[in-house]
C-alpha cells in the first residue's frame, strides 16, 4: 500500500505531516532489522509510517494517556502486527542500555515534563551512533494546532536542552515542523 492510499484511508489528521515524515524516514536509510522506539504514540502516525516501510516498532505512552486509537488505524492499513505498544515514561525508560538503533519523537517532545531527563534516557537506550529523531512543531505550527486545541503546549526547540550532551545534530526544516536528527557520539 502506498502513502497516498494510506492517507486516503486514514484521513486528514494522519496526512498532515505524513509526506515530510516519510521523506525523513527514507533519508535516514535505517537497516530493515533496526530496533526502533517511538516515544509518544498518539494516534500512531509515526509508528504507522515506520511500519509501512517494514520496520518493527515499539511505541508507547505513559499509563493513563490512552487518548488515541492508534491500533484501529494500524489495522486499517495492515501494519498492526509490526507495532508493539508498551506503557512507558520518557524520563525513565524500562529498556537496557544501547538497545535501539533509532528513537523517534513526533510532536510529543514539548509535552514531556522533564526534557533533560528524557534526553538522557534516549541517549542511554540508543546504540553507539544511534539516532534520536525529534519532530517538533515551530511556534507557528503550534499556533495552527491551537486553532483546534486552544490549550496546546508551547513549542520548544530541542537544542535548548541538548547542550553538552554527546550528540551531533542535523536539522531538516519543513514549514511548521522541523526534524532534529541527533546522532549519539
Amino acid at each position: 500500500m502506498n502513502l497516498e492510499e494510506v492517507k486516503e484511508i486514514l484521513g486528514e489528521e494522519f496526512s498532515y505531516n505524513a509526506e515530510f515524515i516519510n521523506e525523513v524516514i527514507v533519508y535516514l536509510c535505517l537497516k530493515k532489522n533496526a530496533k526502533i522506539l517511538d516515544i509518544g504514540t498518539g494516534q500512531g502516525a509515526m509508528a504507522i509510517l515506520l511500519a509501512l516501510k517494514g520496520y518493527h516498532v515499539i511505541t508507547g505512552e505513559p499509563e493513563g494517556h490512552d487518548w488515541a486509537d492508534w491500533r484501529r488505524a494500524a489495522k486499517k492499513v495492515g501494519v498492526e502486527d509490526l507495532i508493539t505498544f508498551n506503557y512507558l515514561n520518557a524520563e525513565e525508560l524500562a529498556f537496557p542500555e544501547t538497545e535501539f538503533d533509532a528513537i523517534f519523537v513526533y510532536g510529543s517532545f514539548h509535552h514531556i515534563p522533564d526534557k533533560i531527563s528524557a534526553l538522557k534516557e534516549f541517549i542511554r537506550v540508543a546504540k553507539q551512533d544511534g539516532l534520536i529523531i525529534i519532530f517538533e512543531f515551530t511556534p507557528e505550527g503550534v499556533e495552527e494546532i491551537r486553532k483546534s486545541f486552544p490549550s496546546h503546549a508551547d513549542a520548544v526547540d530541542p537544542r535548548d536542552y541538548t547542550k553538552n550532551m554527546p550528540l551531533t545534530l542535523e536539522i531538516i526544516e519543513h514549514g511548521n515542523i522541523n526534524a532534529y536528527i541527533y546522532k549519539k557520539s
